[in-house]
């Protein structure tokens, strides 16, 4: 199992912060008691659920004990516990609210998984789910083949999963057979890069961290710079240099 870090993730704070604003800002209740942040990571997330929802309870869980210690020191007026979301299942607490922004794309058999997050909900209780829905862009293309490669897949013994469905359509049935009522949409974000190398310290943060764990220093320049090339061949510069690096990201919002 890899670690997270959460300086590194909060490089791109504002980024990483604006799809967990657009899922709450969809939630459409007036004044939930209880919210559960699953995945909650350093907080951030945590935090617009607390701004939107001033006067619920709330509390965020991550599996990661550095990202809640993060959380824990950035965010003392809000409650955290480090723990996995399937020990949520076994419990009794049931909630106004489950809100998990980029999290579950690490979770397998989301069929299942999807099923047993409405099964924390109150009646009337509201699931909002992001995923980032990226599987089909350049670089998840180049991260996919450079680790695969002859040269570097020995180097990796457990490489890292996603778990996400392969079609959205997929979401939208398991949706209308489990919930209420249901709202589904994608954002594709334009992120503004002033560097090659901005894209690199994205990645750093998330998909390529399992990869960069397993090796040493001198294989990490190795593989950043491979990484790096490849990204340079994808991503042409504008005009004024910046760097487009476009994400799509999957939401929904289901009704118990």
């Amino acid at each position: 199992m890899f670690s997270w870090n959460s300086n590194q993730y909060l490089k791109f704070k504002n980024e990483r912060t604006q799809p967990s604003i657009d899922l709450a800002n969809r939630i459409n209740l007036d004044n939930p008691q209880s919210i559960i942040d699953i995945g909650c990571g350093p907080g951030n997330s945590t935090e617009v659920l607390q701004r939107r929802f001033p006067n619920s309870k709330i509390i965020g869980i991550d599996s990661s004990a550095e990202m809640i210690a993060k959380a824990k020191s950035q965010h003392n007026d809000l409650d955290f516990i480090c723990c996995d979301v399937n020990d949520l299942f076994c419990r009794q607490e049931k909630y106004d609210v489950v809100f998990s922004n980029a999290c579950i794309q690490w979770i397998p058999n989301h069929y299942e998984l999807i099923k047993n997050l409405m099964s924390l909900l109150n009646d009337n209780g509201v699931l909002a789910v992001q995923i980032p829905y990226n599987q089909n862009e350049p670089v998840q293309k180049i991260i996919s083949e450079i680790t695969k490669s002859k040269k570097w897949v020995d180097c990796f013994e457990n490489p890292r999963e996603k778990y996400v469905l392969n079609f959205s359509e997929y979401y939208y049935d398991l949706l209308a057979d489990i919930s209420h009522s249901f709202e589904m949409w994608q954002t594709t974000y334009f992120h503004k890069m002033k560097s090659y190398e901005s894209m690199l310290e994205w990645y750093r943060g998330t998909g390529l961290r399992p990869y960069l764990e397993e090796l040493n220093e001198a294989q990490k320049a190795d593989f950043e710079s491979e990484f790096l090339n490849r990204v340079m061949q994808e991503y042409p510069a504008q005009a004024n240099g910046d760097i487009i690096f476009k994400f799509p990201r999957l939401f929904f919002t289901a009704v118990k």
